[in-house]
């Protein structure tokens, strides 16, 4: 290192020669959370990132596959608590309707019963489709983490000492 300072005359100049070595504030040994096959690499050595810059990718494949059949799975729940809310419906409708005829002596009080626990049963079916399209919306937000665990960025803003990795 050397260092020229002037004095307060302007004319005056000293110089500080030294030798020493830089060493880094942080560093960080960067892997990805998941095992796979690194299909890409984005960086060589000596090449400054920023923090969140993309340094390599993971074979992403299966896990994208797997995305598409939990979404599709997450469709075909919402699908199926859009029907049973019709069915619902019916059912309340038929329980009302019967409620009234058997107050009017038309139906049989076996029918009101019927209606009643066909509401009933419908009711609970609907709720555990509904839990059902939150245990579908949980694997779809599992499986977009996991796809975005097979990207390796940086953690921090620096320099790239060491490249270790090849597709």
């Amino acid at each position: 290192l050397a260092r020229a300072v002037s004095g307060s005359s302007g004319s005056e100049r000293t110089v500080l020669n030294a030798s020493g070595y830089v060493t880094a504030r942080r560093a960080a040994t960067v892997s990805s959370k998941v095992t796979g096959k690194v299909v890409e690499v984005l960086i060589e050595e000596g090449m400054a990132v920023k923090a969140g810059q993309v340094l390599a990718r993971l074979d992403d494949t299966n896990v994208r596959a797997n995305l598409e059949v939990a979404r599709a799975q997450l469709e075909s729940a919402r699908m199926a608590v859009a029907e049973t809310r019709a069915q619902l419906t019916q059912a309340e409708q038929e329980f009302r309707r019967t409620s009234e005829l058997t107050k009017q002596n038309i139906a049989s009080q076996s029918d009101l019963d019927r209606a009643e626990a066909e509401a009933k049963a419908t009711e609970a079916r609907l709720e555990r489709q509904e839990r059902d399209v939150t245990v579908a919306q949980r694997q779809v937000a599992l499986w977009d983490q996991q796809l975005d665990d097979t990207i390796i960025r940086a953690p921090f803003a620096g320099v790239v000492t060491s490249k270790d990795s090849q597709p």
